[in-house]
């Protein structure tokens, strides 16, 4: 294979797709590649988006193109394979979401025409036609292995669009309170019930995750920024603890607490 770089798309997608048929190769290929499956693969193929939206979300463009390269290395994967079964290939994949696209975007690719507001309910419609075979059931569509933030996001809007949600956010507000008081009242018992705990915790996260919904708040991509927030100011206080005493563990909570609260009013006073 030459190691000249090729300069346009479809030569590129040509050298990529090559690549995995050789590391695909059951007398010659790499013995990892040919032993996995689909079901194997998913897992991967999680990992990699989620490694590709963090460096989206920290702005490396370097990390962003290897990123999206391993991210289209997985479709390619899962292309290899059903080809091998004589399911699918590349070109059924690129053809289905073509078709996918052109159908959903009529005031594009068609003479239909919308403007900003009706676009959803144009692709909500187009979606629903294409779904007129599939299970009736409202919630059968919205896939349970996805991670479950962004389930709860998928089956709150899908329940919203036939009506079954509040009307404003202050009842919203007004159930996550309720919910963190049902949390306390478990914790308050005098025997405490894990399973029961636990529901009321899930409780009060499903209705975080709606209150996010009705403030127009992508639950998964806030929680992510507080997350790499609290990280990101650890951090600091890590090397400030390890400066002034040589570690955390030298440290009591409240010393700990001290560098915290150093830390976050040095950050929001900037």
């Amino acid at each position: 294979m030459s190691d000249e770089k090729p300069t346009e798309p479809e030569a590129a997608l040509a050298r990529l797709l090559d690549i995995m048929a050789r590391l695909r190769d059951p007398q010659s290929g790499c013995p990892w590649d040919v032993q996995q499956t689909m079901q194997s693969l998913t897992r991967y193929t999680i990992e990699e988006a989620y490694e590709a939206a963090d460096a989206i979300e920290r702005g490396a463009p370097d990390e962003i193109k290897d990123e999206l390269g391993d991210l289209l290395f997985q479709i390619v994967f899962y292309a290899q394979i059903g080809n091998e079964s004589k399911q699918f290939d590349f070109t059924d994949i690129a053809n289905a979401i073509s078709d996918k696209m052109v159908r959903r975007h009529p005031h594009v690719f068609g003479e239909a025409t919308t403007d900003d507001a009706g676009l959803a309910e144009q692709w909500e419609a187009i979606k629903a036609q294409e779904r007129k075979n599939a299970p009736k059931a409202l919630l059968d569509s919205v896939p349970t292995g996805l991670p479950a933030l962004m389930y709860a996001q998928k089956i709150q809007k899908k329940c919203a669009r036939v009506g079954f949600d509040w009307p404003d956010v202050a009842p919203v507000a007004d159930k996550v309170r309720e919910e963190v008081a049902e949390i306390q009242a478990e914790l308050d018992a005098p025997k405490r019930d894990q399973q029961a705990l636990e529901a009321e915790i899930g409780d009060a996260l499903f209705a975080m995750v709606n209150l996010a919904r009705h403030c127009n708040v992508d639950a998964d991509a806030a929680l992510r920024r507080a997350s790499n927030k609290f990280a990101r100011r650890f951090a600091v206080v890590e090397a400030m603890a390890k400066d002034e005493k040589g570690g955390l563990e030298a440290h009591s909570l409240d010393e700990l607490e001290q560098l915290w609260q150093r830390v976050k009013h040095k950050e929001t006073s900037a």
